[in-house]
């Protein structure tokens, strides 16, 4: 896996990173650090992308379980330290899960076999920070 991230000029602190796969994404930093507030900052990225993870392994999982899984939110909220490094040190992952005839128990299963096992990100943030998860069913 690779990236590039290349600063988009001396005006700011926007940055835009190229991934291995071809897609671009910008960044940008807070206005009180030099930046335009113009897109998500880095650490944001981080944290979305541990979300995308642990979501895409909880619908594969139920996927493979044959559950008739018809959506997947996760919903992040994270406290990070005070000082530099200013690691997370919290993490709330609220699954909200819909789809026809699924049980707590599987839904809750798929979540704790993707940060005990498949989320790579979520594993690795784990070093650093509290993870905690919470789900919800939905019925369709």
């Amino acid at each position: 896996m690779e990236c590039t991230i290349d600063w988009m000029g001396r005006e700011g602190m926007s940055f835009a990173a190229t991934t291995g796969s071809g897609h671009l994404v910008t960044m940008d930093g807070a206005a009180d650090g030099g930046g335009r507030n113009l897109a998500p900052r880095p650490m944001e990225m981080v944290l979305l992308g541990t979300g995308g993870c642990t979501a895409y392994d909880v619908v594969l999982i139920l996927q493979r379980g044959r559950h008739d899984v018809r959506n997947c939110r996760v919903q992040l909220k994270a406290d990070r330290a005070d000082t530099d490094p200013k690691v997370f040190t919290r993490i709330h992952m609220h699954f909200v899960v819909e789809g026809r005839d699924l049980s707590l128990p599987v839904v809750e299963r798929a979540v704790k076999l993707s940060h005990e096992k498949y989320c790579s990100a979520s594993i690795m943030l784990a070093k650093t920070a509290e993870i905690t998860t919470s789900v919800e069913l939905i019925d369709v």
